[in-house]
């Protein structure tokens, strides 16, 4: 019978929930269950495509093209599986298709409820991830207890403690548990009340899992194990830790995994954590230092690149790098002096995003690795901004850009294809998801990934027109990648560069801790090599 694990936050939003259902899949499928994970997003939005970065940082992008919330990033990255749409389910989702069944009259004129009607299709995505070769989902919901918005989540899992049993279902919350540094003291009130409040609801947790910056004393321990009503040895701490890829082995090390199992009457194999521990080492140990210049609009919230910093992190302790990594917001390049900004630089990133701000100084960037032979790397936008600056800069195409920023630009090298290509995204809606991409030989593309064929995620809406790619080609900006129809250029390399390459897809939605994106290896390995005099 499949197995259930409901976790919940508390206090305060952002205490690494995400981490700590991304753990507890890891721990489970080490012990050699088959784990599926969710994220229930308490937002109206129907997905977070349309939500400002700022506001909920990436956007995550599964295989079948679905627009996610990052924590399912953190999902694949510590299970090391795909994830699908099924996997994300926002309220607003959940609304949408409760007004749709009521206008096909599936409710036979009944008058529609949050209860039962609502918890009943939260319950019914949960079980749906119940198939046949599953052993445990493992749920979180997201927001905070206490919500307006999270309610109608919190009854559905209480529900199904009672549809279920208790032998089958397991609550894990996740709590702060703040120290005041005037009276050196950490506070258990916030965990109190949050425990509380979710007991009132009607749920008792089994398990409370502490967020907090210093280690839990005994007394503190005790103090939350007889206000939460669990036994102490189910209060445990999560400190801050440099390397998020620490928390599953913090976890371990408090037998979260074996209090799981016996509470949910479970027996599996013994773990093997070497090779995580040897890439956690890896990170600590790197003597070689590399820099880093990331270039983009949404800096200020690092979430908004979470996928590409952390298949930066793996690249670099596959290689043994220690990365030092400076956000340099786009808009500053076109107030500031390149020379100052990347002063010591042995690499530049260009990530991706949408609109026209902070275009002009990404392309200045872009130019500076060009003409200076720093390594690049151009993410998405990134590769169609470095197809703007090498029209305009050295095909002297002065008035080169993309429709999106200028529609009425005399040289569209960036442009919506017509709709004769079977694969380009058209009108209001994006290329999202895997596709393929056939390499060429003999590139730089085709060395770092050893095969002519990939699949890559993709977001946006945006391709390189066609009609330029022979002019590029000429003058040495090679497609190196291409779909399999040979219409859309998804990977450009400059032959005059030892490092220089631009991708229209999202490589880090696909890297992993213990299988590094072979691109961002490879940019790596150049921004090493750089550094040491080697370019």
């Amino acid at each position: 019978m499949v197995k259930y694990i409901f976790i919940t936050g508390g206090v305060v939003s952002g205490l690494g929930k995400g981490i700590t259902t991304a753990s507890v899949g890891m721990l489970l499928k080490a012990r050699g269950f088959k784990v599926e994970p969710m994220k229930f997003d308490p937002y109206l939005n129907v997905d977070p495509g349309t939500m400002s970065p700022f506001q909920h940082g990436e956007v995550f992008v599964t295989e079948d093209g679905a627009e996610t919330d990052l924590d399912l990033g953190h999902y694949e990255r510590f299970l090391d599986e795909n994830l699908s749409k099924d996997n994300n389910v926002t309220a607003g989702q959940l609304y949408n298709a409760l007004i749709e069944n009521e206008r096909e009259g599936r409710y036979l004129g009944g008058t529609v409820q949050v209860v039962p009607h609502l918890t009943d299709e939260i319950k019914k995505r949960i079980k749906n991830l119940a198939r046949e070769n599953v052993d445990i989902v493992v749920v979180e919901i997201g927001g905070t207890v206490g919500d307006i918005e999270s309610l109608p989540f919190l009854e559905a899992i209480r529900q199904m403690r009672l549809e279920e049993g208790a032998h089958n279902t397991l609550f894990i919350h996740v709590t702060l548990v703040p120290y005041i540094k005037s009276s050196e003291e950490l506070k258990t009130k916030p965990t109190q009340h949050s425990v509380q409040k979710l007991r009132e609801i009607g749920i008792q947790p089994d398990i409370v899992i502490c967020r907090s910056e210093k280690p839990l004393s005994d007394d503190v321990i005790k103090k939350i194990a007889l206000f939460s009503n669990v036994p102490e040895k189910d209060v445990m701490e999560a400190r801050d830790v440099p390397i998020i890829y620490e928390v599953p082995i913090m976890l371990y090390n408090q037998n979260l995994d074996l209090e799981i199992m016996a509470k949910l009457h479970l027996q599996g194999k013994e773990p093997d954590f070497s090779n995580w521990i040897g890439f956690i080492r890896n990170l600590e140990t790197a003597s070689t230092e590399v820099n880093l210049a990331f270039i983009g609009k949404y800096v200020k919230l690092k979430d908004s690149y979470k996928s590409i910093i952390e298949a930066l992190t793996h690249a670099s302790s596959s290689l043994g790098v220690k990365m030092n990594t400076h956000f340099v917001e786009s808009e500053e390049l076109e107030r500031g002096s390149p020379d100052v900004v990347f002063s010591g630089i042995d690499g530049i990133l260009v990530g991706p995003g949408f609109g026209e701000r902070g275009i002009e100084g990404k392309i200045a960037a872009c130019r500076y690795a060009r003409e200076k032979r720093i390594p690049y790397l151009g993410i998405c936008l990134g590769m169609q901004i470095a197809v703007i600056e090498f029209s305009r800069n050295v095909l002297g195409l002065q008035d080169s850009n993309s429709t999106e920023f200028d529609p009425r630009t005399k040289h569209p090298v960036i442009t919506i294809l017509p709709e004769k290509s079977n694969i380009s995204a058209m009108g209001g809606t994006l290329r999202k998801g895997a596709y393929p991409c056939v390499l060429r030989p003999g590139t730089i593309a085709h060395s770092i990934y050893k095969v002519q064929n990939i699949s890559e995620r993709h977001r946006h809406r945006y391709e390189v027109n066609p009609e330029y790619v022979k002019l590029f080609e000429e003058h040495n900006l090679i497609p190196s990648g291409i779909s399999p129809d040979g219409r859309l250029v998804e990977i450009f390399e400059n032959k005059n560069h030892p490092f220089f390459i631009g991708v229209q897809f999202h490589p880090e939605f696909k890297s992993r801790p213990l299988r590094p994106h072979p691109l961002f290896v490879g940019f790596v390995e150049a921004m090493k090599k750089h550094h040491g005099g080697l370019l």
